[in-house]
């Protein structure tokens, strides 16, 4: 099973935001655009996501920036991959061209199987386990737009 490119910039995101905190960092669509050498356009869709799902609180401005919620520091990675992915069935039997096989078939339900036993596994992580010692130490987050927390102005 392969994620789409959306799923794998919503996971990267999740784990620069939490490397951020860790490092008590500002962070930034821009900043997780260049941590994930990914275009700040797909990475603003990926974030606008995780916003919607409650994963990511989003503050405009110039002391704006990023933050995990509660719920996106300890959402499985399962449940995000769900979400990010939607319900989608490994192979296609239906559509334009349908499998003739469809009505007989075991490989569907072997296939769903699989991809369920895939999201349990995921299951068993959460967003902060993925950004832990040691990838703490490599998620690239330094840019010219990140701002340590303790540099912000207050309000």
């Amino acid at each position: 099973m392969q994620l789409t490119r959306f799923t794998d910039l919503g996971l990267r995101a999740m784990m620069l935001l939490a490397a951020g905190e860790a490092d008590e960092q500002r962070v930034t669509t821009r900043s997780i655009a260049v941590g994930a050498n990914a275009s700040e356009n797909h990475v603003a869709k990926a974030v606008s996501r995780l916003v919607e799902l409650g994963m990511v609180s989003a503050r405009r401005g110039r002391v704006g920036g990023l933050t995990l919620t509660e719920a996106g520091r300890d959402a499985s990675v399962g449940w995000l991959v769900r979400r990010l992915e939607g319900d989608r069935e490994v192979i296609e039997c239906g559509g334009e061209n349908p499998c003739p096989l469809v009505a007989a078939c075991r490989l569907r339900r072997a296939l769903a199987d699989a991809k369920e036993a895939f999201y349990r596994e995921l299951d068993r992580y959460t967003v902060s386990d993925l950004a832990r010692a040691p990838a703490l130490a490599v998620l690239p987050l330094m840019s010219p737009s990140v701002t340590p927390l303790n540099e912000r102005n207050p309000r």
